[in-house]
C-alpha cells in the first residue's frame, strides 16, 4: 500500500511538470509577449536595460506573458524559468527578472543571489505594490513598467561595476581589440611577403578605407557606444529571492 502511494505521488509530479512550459531564453531585455506595451516604450526600456548591463554588469530582464503556463505557484515557476535563462553573471549571480502574467493579473520579481542584498524581499514588494500595481490597475502598463524598472535600477546601481560590454557582445565577438590585432598582423605579413614594394601601397590604402567603414558599422554605433547586441544569459543562478503581487 505504501509503495502504491509513492508511485501515485510520483506520477502526479510528473504530470504537473509535463504540463509546464519553460519559455525559451529571450533575445531581448524587455520582452512583451502579451503586446500590452507600446513599441516606443518597449524599445526605450530595452535599450535602458541593455545599457545598464554595460554600466553595472547586472542583467535585469522583463518578461510579459499572456498567462502562466504552469499549475505550480508563481514563486516556484518563475524561479525555474529564471534559472533556465541563466540571467546574471556566473561569478556574481547579479540578475533579476520581472515576470508579468496579464490574464492572471499576477507578477513576480525574481532576484538572483548576488542582488538580494540591495533588492531584499521587502523592497521588491514595495516596488510592486507602490510603483507597478496602481498603474496596472489604471490600465497604464507603459507607466507601471517604466516606474518599476526605474526603481529596480536605482536600487541596484553601484553594487557592481560593468566593463562596457554585455555577455552578448562577448559571445558575438564585438569590440575592436581582436580586429585591431588581426589587422596589424595582416599588414606585417603582407609587408614581409611584398618586401615593401610599391605594389602593396594601393592595396593598403584601399583596405584601410574599407576597414574603416567596417569598424564604424560593426562594433560601434554612430554615437561612439556599442551597438545593440541583444540579451544572452551569463550563467547566473537564483535561490527564490524576490516578491510578487497582483492588480
Amino acid at each position: 500500500m505504501k509503495r502504491y502511494w509513492i508511485v501515485l505521488v510520483f506520477a502526479f509530479c510528473l504530470r504537473a511538470f509535463a504540463d509546464e512550459v519553460i519559455p525559451p531564453t529571450p533575445t531581448q531585455y524587455f520582452n512583451d509577449y502579451a503586446q500590452v506595451v507600446s513599441s516606443a516604450t518597449a524599445s526605450q526600456l530595452n535599450q535602458t536595460l541593455e545599457d545598464f548591463e554595460r554600466q553595472s554588469s547586472d542583467q535585469i530582464l522583463v518578461a510579459i506573458f499572456p498567462t502562466m503556463q504552469s499549475d505550480s505557484s508563481i514563486e516556484d515557476y518563475t524561479v525555474r524559468v529564471a534559472r533556465a535563462w541563466k540571467v546574471g553573471q556566473s561569478d556574481k549571480n547579479n540578475g533579476a527578472v520581472l515576470f508579468v502574467f496579464v490574464q492572471d493579473h499576477k507578477m513576480f520579481l525574481e532576484v538572483g543571489y548576488g542582488l538580494e542584498g540591495v533588492l531584499p524581499d521587502a523592497l521588491c514588494k514595495r516596488i510592486i505594490d507602490e510603483q507597478i500595481s496602481p498603474r496596472f490597475k489604471a490600465g497604464d502598463f507603459d507607466g507601471g513598467l517604466t516606474a518599476g524598472i526605474q526603481s529596480i535600477l536605482a536600487a541596484t546601481k553601484g553594487e557592481y561595476k560593468g566593463t562596457g560590454t554585455t555577455v552578448a557582445d562577448s559571445a558575438n565577438g564585438s569590440g575592436p581589440p581582436f580586429f585591431d590585432i588581426g589587422f596589424i598582423l595582416l599588414i606585417i605579413i603582407l609587408i614581409i611577403f611584398t618586401r615593401g614594394s610599391g605594389m602593396f601601397l594601393p592595396w593598403l590604402l584601399l583596405s584601410s578605407s574599407g576597414s574603416s567603414r567596417g569598424w564604424g558599422g560593426g562594433g560601434f554605433s554612430s554615437g561612439g557606444g556599442f551597438s545593440g547586441g541583444g540579451f544572452s544569459g551569463g550563467g547566473g543562478s537564483f535561490g527564490g529571492g524576490g516578491a510578487g503581487g497582483s492588480w
